[in-house]
């Protein structure tokens, strides 16, 4: 029973883990939606990449403690986290900017319910 209990203990805060993680990047995607660039690294903007830095570690952290209680339940990895790292880097130049790209994340984050299975 003691294994039982700690792994539903686990999995509720995995799920309190994974709403702390979406609180977090929809903040960050208000933020680049108003016009800060920065969160999804697409220009070599120093001043820009360090103004990102503390959200990008945070969601980082959380990321990595989420798949990390999700690898020990035995479930896939933290899509949304994944997701978002895979968008972060340089683009093209056909590419749209942060700014819009962050308000096509918001529009799709907030229409859906939060999942809580990857």
């Amino acid at each position: 029973m003691a294994k039982a209990d700690r792994l539903a203990r686990l999995d509720a805060h995995r799920v309190d883990m994974e709403g702390e993680y979406r609180e977090a990047l929809i903040a960050a995607l208000r933020t680049t939606a108003a016009g800060k660039w920065g969160l999804f690294d697409h220009r070599k903007d120093r001043a820009a990449r360090a103004a990102a830095a503390p959200v990008v570690a945070q969601l980082t952290e959380i990321g990595e403690s989420i798949d990390d209680a999700r690898e020990q339940l035995g479930l896939p990895p933290f899509g949304l986290h994944a997701e978002f790292l895979a968008a972060r880097g340089p683009v093209g130049l056909e590419a749209v900017g942060e700014p819009r790209q962050a308000q096509a994340w918001l529009d799709r984050l907030l229409a859906a319910p939060p999942l809580t299975d990857g």
